[in-house]
């Protein structure tokens, strides 16, 4: 193998961990739209989501790439608050169905 190849191999390894860290996130959100349903509390909490943006960018300490992680979270935080609307209106429309 090349060093690039290793390289490569090494990013698909951390592909791999994030897919796994990503799902047992989403497991989460979802328990979190489950709470937002039963408490009746909107998806966007724009105050929590700024708290997180500089709460997780503290554990950055290459500035180089702390815009980067910001844009990165920023879209896991975005796909997340997608999911949680799919599970509330799935919700809804289970209730009508009642």
């Amino acid at each position: 193998m090349t060093e690039l190849d290793n390289i490569r191999s090494d990013i698909n390894s951390i592909d791999k961990q994030m897919a796994e860290l990503f799902e047992k996130r989403m497991s989460f959100v979802r328990k979190v739209a489950q709470y937002k349903i039963s408490n009746n509390i909107p998806v966007l909490d724009a105050q929590r989501e700024q708290n997180v943006i500089e709460k997780n960018s503290a554990y950055i300490s290459d500035e180089n790439i702390k815009e980067y992680y910001n844009s990165f979270i920023l879209s896991v935080m975005e796909i997340s608050k997608e999911y949680q609307k799919m599970i509330i209106e799935d919700n809804k429309s289970k209730d009508e169905k009642i």
